[in-house]
């Protein structure tokens, strides 16, 4: 039996590597003779540097910048194609994981490392640059990225605007001068989501609580997210409400689009493509895969969700095994998912549950492989 392990992370308690090697063990347990292939996966959030800079054989350089909050933290971005294309995951200067949950405000958090990163990529002599845009602490906008890059924002009163979500309900004005030099450059967001910037399907709303934000909060962000995309508009003749994707990363991806004509793709089309899926799938009996969370959100584009399409169309079954299920995932058996499983067999503390994970995820792989030795 050939089974390809293909997960994400589980955000919190493990990378796509560690869970991938807690479900071979798993596997290993129920039988030595099955071939496990292995693919972990990122969607352009965590892993998204290490998951493409490895097959292509590039290298991961590290520069300090300015994190979510205005601390300095060590981010990593990778070079591939011979130095040419950079590789960022934002998440690594603008991520929800360099914020203690208690301090997540989004109100506050800056996208600025995020464009320091760029810099340093440029300097690096690289002509196009790939941007994960996932698992980001920010509803910014993107602002701070481009404040980075030399963009200047005014007020009312022709004052420099801050940082942070906050700040883009102050937007009136704008001088983009400083982007002539990025013109000779391509720039590319591998979105981890197909929401819009704005309302009831936009970054505030779906993603603005789990940064940190309370009812009031992301109101205020959704009409800050509005009123920048007018401004827009207004001053630089580009519509940003629309475009499919536009929210990931709290709206950076419609920032990259708007202000240096990033094209917005899938980030896990992107990974499966640079890894040779198809090729691995060829001669596989399962694929397993899976993420911290799997509810209807998998169906905007999480990395679940691209495996499942490619899989169903080789007529290989998938099963998803995820640290909790949402509600509605009935939903997403259309898209090529056999089953879905929870590492979770009964009632557990959340902290203990994430502590937990690797043997979780274990026992969980065995028993879905018992189940399919079983069939066959």
């Amino acid at each position: 039996m050939n089974i390809l392990l293909a997960p994400d992370s589980f955000k919190g308690s493990l990378s796509a590597v560690n869970a991938l090697k807690a479900m071979r063990t798993g596997i290993q347990r129920v039988s030595k003779n099955i071939t496990t292939i292995d693919l972990p996966l990122a969607d352009g959030g965590e892993g998204f540097v290490d998951v493409l800079v490895t097959p292509c054989k590039g290298k991961v350089l590290r520069k300090q910048v300015t994190g979510p909050l205005g601390k300095p933290v060590t981010a990593r971005f990778g070079l591939i194609d011979n130095g040419n294309t950079a590789v960022i995951e934002m998440a690594e200067a603008a991520g929800l994981p360099l914020v203690n949950v208690r301090q997540r405000d989004p109100l506050r958090a800056t996208t600025y490392g995020v464009g320091e990163l760029i810099l340093a990529a440029v300097k690096n002599g690289c002509s196009t640059i790939i941007i994960g845009a996932g698992g980001s602490a920010t509803v910014d906008g993107g602002v701070g990225l481009l404040q980075a890059l030399g963009v200047e924002f005014f007020d009312t009163n022709g004052k420099p605007v801050g940082r942070g979500g906050k700040e883009l309900l102050k937007i009136c004005s704008m001088n983009i001068e400083a982007l002539d030099r990025f013109t000779d450059i391509s720039f590319v967001v591998a979105a981890d989501v197909t929401n819009p910037l704005c309302g009831r399907t936009g970054a505030a709303r779906v993603y603005g609580p789990q940064k940190g934000a309370d009812p009031e909060t992301v109101n205020l962000l959704d009409t800050g997210l509005r009123h920048f995309a007018r401004v827009i508009r207004q001053c630089y003749k580009k519509d940003t409400l629309t475009i499919p994707g536009g929210g990931a990363a709290g709206g950076m991806a419609a920032g990259l689009h708007a202000f240096l004509n990033a094209d917005i793709v899938s980030g896990v089309d992107m990974v499966l493509g640079k890894s040779g899926f198809e090729e691995k799938l060829k001669g596989c009996d399962l694929v397993i895969t899976g993420e911290g969370r799997t509810d209807i959100q998998t169906r905007n584009g999480k990395a679940p969700l691209g495996v499942a399409r490619r899989a169903r169309n080789q007529g290989i079954p998938v099963v998803c095994i995820s640290g909790s299920l949402g509600r509605n995932i009935d939903k997403l058996y259309n898209e090529g998912f056999s089953a879905f499983f929870s590492l979770c067999s009964g009632p557990i503390d959340e902290s203990a549950a994430l502590a937990d994970a690797p043997r979780l995820l274990a026992q969980a792989a065995g028993n879905v492989v018992r189940l399919y030795c079983n069939r066959k």
